[in-house]
C-alpha cells in the first residue's frame, strides 16, 4: 500500500515566474469522510479516482491509492458527486535543493484567492528548503484539505 507524505503551505508571494508546468484540475468527492476519501479528478487531458485514508497525528502521511481512468468515466461520476467542486490550476516548481517540486494549487470559484503549495518527502522529517514565497505552514489543518475547501470554501472564512 502507497503512503503518501507531504507538507502544506501557504503561500505569500509570486512563484509563477518559476514554474515549469501548469495543468487545470476539475474533482470532485464521492466519499469525504477523513477515514477515507474518495476522489475523482480530471487532470489536464486525463482521468483519475484516487482513494486516501485519515492523516496520522502531524497530518503530513496518510495511505493514497490512485488509478487512471477515462476522463469520461470521471465526467459521469461527478454527477455522482457530493456537492461542491474544485477547480483549480496547479503549477509545478522545482525547489532550490534540486530535490524537491513543489505543487501549487491556485483555486478558482468559491475558493478564489486562496494558494496552497505542498512537497512530498519520502521521511516526515526530511529537510527541504523553503523559498521566499512560502508562507506559514497549514499542514495537518483540515480547513485546507480539498475534501474540506468543497464543504466550506475560502470564500466563506472571510
Amino acid at each position: 500500500m502507497a503512503q503518501e507524505i507531504e507538507k502544506k503551505f501557504l503561500v505569500k508571494g509570486d512563484f509563477k515566474a518559476e514554474a515549469f508546468k501548469q495543468t487545470r484540475i476539475t474533482q470532485g468527492y464521492l466519499c469525504s469522510v477523513p477515514e477515507r476519501t474518495v476522489r475523482i479528478r480530471v487532470k489536464g487531458e486525463k482521468g483519475f479516482i484516487t482513494i486516501k485514508g485519515i492523516g496520522n497525528a502531524s497530518g503530513a502521511a496518510r495511505f493514497e491509492w490512485e488509478k487512471e481512468i477515462p476522463v469520461e468515466e470521471v465526467r459521469s461520476l461527478l454527477e455522482l458527486a457530493e456537492p461542491g467542486v474544485i477547480d483549480k490550476t496547479r503549477f509545478l516548481v522545482k525547489n532550490t535543493d534540486g530535490v524537491h517540486t513543489w505543487e501549487i494549487d491556485e483555486f478558482y470559484g468559491d475558493n478564489e484567492g486562496l494558494t496552497v503549495a505542498e512537497v512530498e518527502l519520502a521521511d516526515e522529517n526530511e529537510p527541504f528548503d523553503k523559498p521566499a514565497w512560502l508562507g506559514e505552514e497549514v499542514t495537518g489543518d483540515p480547513k485546507y484539505f480539498n475534501s474540506m475547501l468543497m464543504k466550506n470554501p475560502y470564500k466563506n472564512w472571510k
